[in-house]
């Protein structure tokens, strides 16, 4: 039995999912005539309460198209330390928008409104201009971390009260969504853009969209165009983001729970030295290595063909997701417990 734990991207489609792509309607959508696509962006601007959407080919493109819609070359974003549009985007915020970052040490990757205050430059000659908050929930490298709304609500004010952009990397929100038991439409009615992935925990190939008013989609709608994001016949893709909101969002739960359980198993293990707390469906953890050496946990695990990721600095990283089935995860639990 092979076991893939390095992310939540690694799923295929379902057969159902597969169905549906197969037999969805399409045109061309550089010319904004394929009608699968036009549903789910309607689908996905209705379901946040938000004027309309814009279908992306990946997470990364959605964010960067939101950072160069609220900037200016020259300008600054405040973020956290683990944010994703700093660290795993390529370099993108200055490449493609001239932008700096301005880091923010949180808490498993969410500030504080008062950090986000204190990061605010002032309005001089020698500072670049603040002009963007970028939000990240749930957290990747913070373990899934879900933000409260209250601190969320407590940022957008003081961004309205300071003339500030709020944009949501939402890649895993459905995550959130359904731990916390929230209404998408009150995130949609809290920042100005949100991107949202339909290939991680929707368990779809390919997809991402930015949601925000239809003025400010319009724009993105060019920014999409030059940055290279312009499909086809894309409906065969909308349709599986279709199916995977109708089918796969209430089903996220199950994905937390196993990842609990994997939590709790690893906690009771000799050799590890901690496990940071699971809200959601990644576990990062820790090794002792005097007890186990991470060579040699790595080893153990690709022996018994499993795969995890390793985030350097001594955290490993597990990911549990659509593709990860209720017996792959009691063959798991026994593994890991037949190694402690």
């Amino acid at each position: 039995m092979e076991i893939n734990l390095i992310s939540d991207t690694v799923t295929r489609p379902t057969p159902a999912m597969l169905e549906a792509m197969m037999s969805a309607k399409v045109g061309d959508d550089v010319f904004g005539d394929d009608p699968t696509v036009n549903e789910l962006q309607a689908k996905v601007a209705g379901h946040f309460g938000v004027e309309a959407a814009l279908f992306f080919p990946s997470g990364t493109m959605a964010n960067q198209t939101a950072i160069k819609l609220h900037t200016q070359p020259g300008d600054q974003l405040i973020c956290d330390t683990f944010a994703h549009v700093y660290n795993f985007e390529g370099g993108g915020a200055s490449f493609n928008s001239g932008v700096s970052c301005r880091l923010v040490p949180g808490q498993r990757g969410m500030m504080s409104v008062s950090q986000v205050q204190g990061a605010i430059n002032p309005s001089d000659i020698h500072s670049p201009p603040t002009r963007l908050v970028c939000i990240e929930n749930t957290t990747n490298k913070g373990g899934g971390a879900c933000w409260d709304f209250g601190a969320l609500e407590s940022i957008g004010e003081l961004c309205r009260e300071r003339g500030l952009h709020y944009h949501l990397d939402g890649a895993r929100l459905w995550n959130a969504l359904v731990h916390k038991g929230e209404d998408p439409k009150a995130y949609g009615g809290l920042f100005d853009t949100i991107s949202v992935c339909f290939s991680k925990g929707l368990g779809c190939p390919v997809g991402s969209a930015l949601l925000g008013p239809a003025q400010t989609i319009q724009r993105a709608l060019r920014v999409r165009k030059i940055l290279g994001g312009g499909m086809r016949q894309a409906g065969f893709l909308a349709a599986a983001a279709i199916h995977a909101m109708d089918h796969h969002i209430e089903r996220l739960a199950e994905d937390h729970v196993h990842a609990r359980e994997i939590g709790e198993v690893l906690g009771g293990l000799g050799f590890i030295h901690k496990v940071e707390p699971i809200e959601t469906n990644i576990i990062i953890f820790e090794l002792d290595t005097q007890a186990m050496p991470e060579s040699t946990f790595l080893a153990l695990l690709a022996e018994n063909r499993v795969s995890i990721s390793n985030m350097g600095q001594g955290k490993l990283r597990m990911v549990t997701h659509l593709d990860y089935s209720p017996g792959m995860h009691r063959h798991f639990l026994k593994l890991l417990r037949a190694l402690g």
